[in-house]
This record gives C-alpha cells, structure tokens and sequence, in this order.
C-alpha cells in the first residue's frame, strides 16, 4: 500500500512538473514587430535586444518589420495582437507619442491599447548632406536655404516618420524652406543622399554613421540636446538655433492585458540584456547608448511626451493624412 502511494505521488509530481515546463514562458519563439523598415535606427537596436533575449532564454525573439504609414501600420497591428507575451513592440518614440497628433487615424490608442514593457536606448540623430553640398554647418546652411527659398530637398523615411517631424521643427525654427522627399525607410534615404539625388537629410546615427565614418555624407548639425559620443567634435544644431533639439527614444511594449508575471519577466532580461558589455558595445557602434528603466518609467515617458509632442506639432503644423 505504501508503495502503491509513493509510486501515485511521484507520478502525480511528475505530471505536475511536465504541465509547468510546458506552460515556461516563452516555450515557443517570440514575434517582435518592428513598425519601421529594415535599416533604420529601430530596427538595429530590436535586432541587438533581440539576440540577446534568445541567447538569455534559449528560446527565439524574431524581429518582424512591418513597416508603413510612419509606423502606424506595425503599431496597430501588435496593438490587435493576442496578449500571451509571444507578440511585443519595439518601438520610435516617433510612432507612439508623435503619429497620434499627425494622423486623423493611427489604428491604435497609445496607452489604452498597450503595457509598456521597459525603455531600450536613445539615439543620435544628424542633419546630414551631401559632401558636395555647399553649406558645411548649419549657419551656412541656413544661409544657403533663406538665398534660395524651395531648391533644397531634404529626404526623409517617410511621411511622419520622426526624421520628417525633425525636418519641419528645423524650417520653423529657421525659417527657411526645404522641399521633403519622404522615402520607404531611412536606408533608401541615407543612399539617395550619399549618391547625390537629394542633397540632405535627418538620420538617425545607426543609418548614417558608416556613411558619415566614410566620408560619403557629412554632418552639418547634431539634433540632439546635447553632442553625441560617436561624433564629439560635431557642434549640435541648438549651439546656433537657440532652443532646437531632441532626444529620441526606443522602447518595448506588450499589447494591453498581457499578463504582468510577462511583463515583469521581459523587464527582467531586457535589463540584463542591457547590462551586457557586448550589447552596449554594439549600441555605441551605432550611436546608441542603453536607456535601462521599468514598466512604470516608459509608461511616465510616454504620458509626459504626449503632453510635449502634441504641443511641439501644433506649433510646427506639421499634418500627414
């Protein structure tokens, strides 16, 4: 009889245990939509988060590009996504906090329609031109665009993509004009301006950097707040259009009602992710530096910059639709 009992018990225990292996998240491989194309600043840092999660779980986290409509298309589609923590967002600030004072329709509500997983990175972000431009820093440039009012083109990932909100902040702060190009992603813009179809461009310093580093564009201004590590010697534009800049940010989220033991798991390993000296390595590479902070932080980053963009659009009048 006791036996009988051992021998139920262990069988007992032992299915108990097989149910929680199976049900381990994630026990199957994670989709990470990318809401932008492949080549950008986005894309790269979802790519170096990416690997490094498979490589901490063992288990794949596959980048999916689903780019279009600034990003609208990708977001609204992990916002419809099942929230079983196998679909996450990584994110533009562009496409979150920006796009819902661009666009009539985005598909998708900014907080209602996601959980904030964590914060990932900022970006540098450049003016860039061609080197045969004539303006080789922004006073010059602004000289060149005010004598000649339209002629210059400025290229861009697409209509309402952030590096297009950048082109028009600039044109309002300057007062010049600047006739954009919007492209399918910043790769297809950074090219054109290396091979002299459009003279300029806002990068950010993952598709530009190798041009840049090779002298085959050059940056006129820095739109950062501040001067960019990958690029010390390169003024900012604010150091001569008083009150001009932005930091962009990246970051993940989960579709809204993805359960928070999820959540909370993601946070974790992206943070370890982070702390990691080969991803931050690869960040600064690309002009990245690693923005560690929790669910709570990106949620107060999120609602924060709502409040700032949509003053910051209204004031540009800047509209896509």
């Amino acid at each position: 009889m006791r036996q009988s009992i051992l021998i139920a018990l262990a069988a007992s225990f032992s299915l108990w245990g097989s149910v929680w292996a199976q049900e381990k998240y994630p026990n199957k491989p994670v989709t990470i939509i990318v809401p932008q194309a492949a080549g950008g600043a986005n894309d790269a840092i979802a790519r170096v988060v990416a690997q490094k999660l498979t490589e901490q779980t063992g288990q794949s986290f596959v980048v999916e590009n689903r780019a279009g409509a600034g990003g609208n298309v990708g977001t609204a589609a992990a916002a419809k996504a099942k929230a079983d923590g196998y679909t996450l967002m990584i994110t533009a600030d562009s496409a979150q906090v920006i796009n819902p004072f661009l666009y009539q329709r985005t598909g998708f509500d900014p907080v209602k329609d996601f959980e904030p997983v964590a914060p990932l990175a900022r970006a540098g972000y450049v003016l860039v031109a061609n080197p045969s431009f004539p303006a080789n820093n922004m006073s010059e440039l602004i000289a060149q665009a005010k004598a000649n009012p339209g002629k210059f083109a400025i290229a861009s990932a697409g209509n309402g993509t952030l590096n297009h909100l950048i082109g028009e902040m600039l044109q309002k702060a300057t007062d010049i004009k600047l006739q954009h190009i919007p492209y399918k992603g910043a790769a297809a813009a950074a090219t054109d301006v290396v091979s002299g179809q459009v003279p300029l461009s806002v990068q950010s310093m993952p598709s530009s950097i190798a041009f840049v580093r090779a002298g085959k564009l050059k940056v006129l201004g820095v739109v950062n707040e501040k001067r960019v590590a990958a690029l010390p010697d390169a003024p900012t534009i604010g150091e001569t259009v008083k009150g001009f800049g932005a930091t962009p940010w990246y970051g993940m989220f989960a579709p809204a009602g993805t359960p928070k033991d999820l959540v909370q798991f993601v946070q974790n390993e992206v943070s370890k992710a982070l702390d990691s000296g080969d991803a931050r390595d690869r960040l600064a590479t690309l002009g990245c530096e690693p923005f560690k902070g929790t669910s709570e932080q990106l949620a107060t980053i999120v609602r924060d910059d709502l409040v700032r963009w949509s003053r910051i659009v209204k004031e540009s009048g800047a509209k896509v639709d």
